[in-house]
């Protein structure tokens, strides 16, 4: 069995993980534990996950996958949840993230000098911590494998799939699941969205990007200073 540890946190976005949880269920070996820090459940957009396992009971896995979600930046603000992301990350053949996933990752160190992906609102915020933003929708830097922003997550599900069983495993999972969009638009990244659609999603999210950007700030200070 292929053990998947996926660590949510209060405002994790559900598409986040569960795209790749479902794409990853298409395979009969995989073990995967949604799990969190000290608490049974938790809310990610009004929904809630329950029967979740303690965090920091689990002692290792092969592939650590952190979500992201406007409530990272409270999750990476954390020590207690770091350092449960360190610990596992130690010993994981695979370190992956979807979304705003790798900012955490990036807090906890572990992207340092690697490329990654993210949200395209909060990819440059990667480079606080000493990663390097790359705007491509997966992104493999060694045994770090990020995924772009929340739907990128299903593509990033079939790529580590075919790293993890062939390129065939991965088509099945995609055919098993009919993954074949045809979006009604091409509105998917700022460089093919109209300008007044860019302009109204900038200013719906500039606030949370500017109290990511000033949080963000305070934690690598923080971290540069204890270093």
């Amino acid at each position: 069995m292929t053990g998947v540890v996926i660590p949510l946190y209060e405002g994790v976005t559900p598409l986040d993980f569960a795209g790749p949880y479902q794409i990853l269920r298409a395979l009969p070996d995989m073990d995967i534990a949604l799990a969190a820090i000290g608490r049974p459940e938790v809310v990610a957009d009004g929904l809630t996950f329950g029967a979740l396992v303690d965090l920091e009971t689990i002692e290792a896995c092969d592939i650590l996958l952190v979500p992201g979600g406007l409530g990272c930046i409270a999750a990476l603000e954390t020590p207690k949840f770091l350092g449960a992301i360190r610990r596992l990350a130690d010993g994981a053949t695979y370190v992956t993230s979807v979304c705003t996933g790798s900012l955490i990752l990036a807090a906890a160190g572990l992207l340092t000098g690697r490329r990654a992906a993210s949200h395209w609102a909060f990819r440059e915020l990667l480079a606080a911590f000493g990663a390097i933003p790359d705007s491509a929708r997966v992104v493999r830097d060694g045994n770090r494998i990020t995924g772009g922003g929340v739907t990128a997550g299903i593509d990033f599900g079939l790529s580590l799939i075919a790293e993890l069983r062939g390129d065939e495993a991965a088509q099945a999972a995609q055919l098993l699941l009919e993954y074949a969009p045809e979006p009604p638009f091409d509105a998917g990244v700022p460089e093919t969205a109209p300008q007044p659609v860019m302009a109204a999603v900038h200013a719906r999210l500039s606030n949370a990007v500017a109290d990511a950007k000033r949080r963000i700030a305070i934690v690598a200070a923080q971290q540069r200073n204890a270093g």
